[in-house]
Order: structure tokens, then C-alpha cells, then sequence
């Protein structure tokens, strides 16, 4: 399979200090560019020159992305969460609970795509415009 349009490369991802393999950093950059894309409105697609910031915002996006994708899994739920030893204590995760990982790491996501893109002008136009043009 071909990754192409790519705002990150793996040689800039591991430049950066990334430690990915090559097969999973290509998944998780293909994640983090459609999250970009759906908050520029597609601004990026196609673009043959990739901004610094984008590129330093996907190496956050996909270590962020990589961290949640072991700790939220789906099969977690029912596993335990926390156990105690002496008072012998042990609970579960809830649906509820996974919820609010799912929510919270969504949170984050947005969080980052914000501190750097937040203002960018590219091609004339904020990334992150949502507006109406006068």
C-alpha cells in the first residue's frame, strides 16, 4: 500500500525523534492528517508545500494518537482497572469510564491542532477558519 500526500514523512518523523516503525507511523500519520483535514476543511489537501507547524503539529498528533490507541481499546472495557492488596480492592473499567478516556483524549487531540494552527495564515487564509467571508 502506498501512503502518499503525506504532511509528514518518516524520515522528518524521525528526524524529529520519533521511534516509530515505518508501518505503524504510516497508519498514525494517515490518522492524524484526516484529523487535520477535518478541521482545516481540507486547506492542506493536495498542498505541495507543507508548512513547519503542520508538520511539528502531526509528530505531537501522532505521539498523541499512539500513547491512546494502547490505553483505550475497546476490549478494556471489563478489565481491571486498579487493584489493592492489603484491603483487597479491585475495579473495573466501566463503559462510563471509557467514555470519558475517548472524550478526554478527543479534548487533547483538539487541544494541539489548536496551539499550532490556531492563527496560521496558508494560502491567504486562517487553517482553522470556519467563518463567513464578507
Amino acid at each position: 500500500m502506498e501512503y502518499s500526500g503525506q504532511y509528514l514523512t518518516y524520515e522528518e518523523y524521525k528526524g524529529l525523534g520519533g521511534t516509530l516503525d515505518l508501518m505503524p507511523f504510516n497508519l498514525l500519520e494517515l490518522e492524524a492528517r484526516r484529523k487535520i483535514d477535518i478541521r482545516t476543511q481540507n486547506r492542506l489537501v493536495n498542498s505541495e508545500d507543507i508548512p513547519e507547524v503542520v508538520k511539528v503539529c502531526m509528530f505531537k498528533l501522532i505521539n498523541s494518537i499512539q500513547s491512546y490507541n494502547g490505553s483505550s481499546n475497546i476490549s478494556n472495557v471489563g478489565k481491571v482497572a486498579s487493584e489493592t492488596i492489603d484491603g483487597y480492592s479491585i475495579s473495573y473499567m466501566t463503559p462510563s469510564q471509557m467514555s470519558e478516556i475517548i472524550k478526554s483524549k478527543s479534548q487533547e487531540l483538539d487541544d494541539i491542532i489548536r496551539t499550532y494552527l490556531l492563527g496560521y495564515v496558508y494560502n491567504g487564509e486562517h487553517l482553522l477558519y470556519v467563518g463567513v467571508k464578507w
